[in-house]
């Protein structure tokens, strides 16, 4: 009999855990996504300290992205260096890669389940959607120049990180090899449930806006 309970009770608060993973983070992340958007915008809108992607601190918003194809209310912060706490709070800045308009690579993670979700619909990404970076004093669009079902890589792959780069399959997606290029990666789980592989989208800017605070 009290097997019998025991194995219930082992199930309810697996279920309970679960649950939890897949709802109840998602709820507490949009809400932190939501709090940081606006403080981020206040800080910016007040005549806070207005501190550019580079000098921003790590763990600190940086940006804010907008991806249309996600919708018009589609908006989430940019913290500066990958941390599972960054990730909780939106989207995760590689401290190496580019800052945003930058020659080079400005490169994000987002997750793809729990935690707000901000690349659950990456496969819905086609190349010449946009992807708009704003900061303190400009917003710089990309273009994407690849279809992420197209790029799957292990989570050893960073060569996806590097200033320009270059796929060590021959034929497979890669920024065009041009010096100078000014790049966007995006990077999530390839995969709903958890996996070690990673989804990746190129991108390249294709214009910026000076913005007068």
């Amino acid at each position: 009999m009290w097997v019998g309970v025991l194995m219930i009770a082992t199930g309810t608060c697996l279920l309970g855990y679960v649950a939890w993973q897949f709802w109840g983070t998602n709820w507490v992340a949009q809400r932190e996504h939501e709090r940081v958007t606006r403080a981020l915008q206040t800080q910016w809108e007040e005549g806070g300290t207005q501190l550019s992607p580079r000098q921003v601190p790590t763990g600190d918003a940086s940006a804010l992205i907008r991806i249309p194809r996600f919708g018009s209310s589609y908006v989430v912060p940019v913290l500066e260096g990958i941390s599972t706490a960054n990730l909780a709070r939106g989207f995760a800045h590689f401290p190496a890669t580019a800052d945003p308009g930058r020659v080079g690579n400005y490169a994000l993670a987002g997750h793809r389940v729990t935690h707000g979700e901000p690349l659950r619909r990456m496969p819905d990404l086609r190349p010449g959607d946009a992807v708009f970076v704003e900061t303190v004093d400009a917003t710089y669009e990309y273009r994407l120049d690849t279809d992420p079902e197209d790029l799957v890589v292990p989570f050893t792959g960073t060569w996806v990180l590097d200033r320009l780069p270059k796929n060590p399959e021959p034929g497979g997606p890669q920024p065009a090899q041009k010096p100078r290029q000014r790049l966007i990666t995006l990077t999530t789980c390839s995969e709903i449930f958890h996996t070690d592989n990673r989804m990746i989208a190129f991108g390249h800017l294709v214009r910026t806006t000076r913005t007068e605070r």
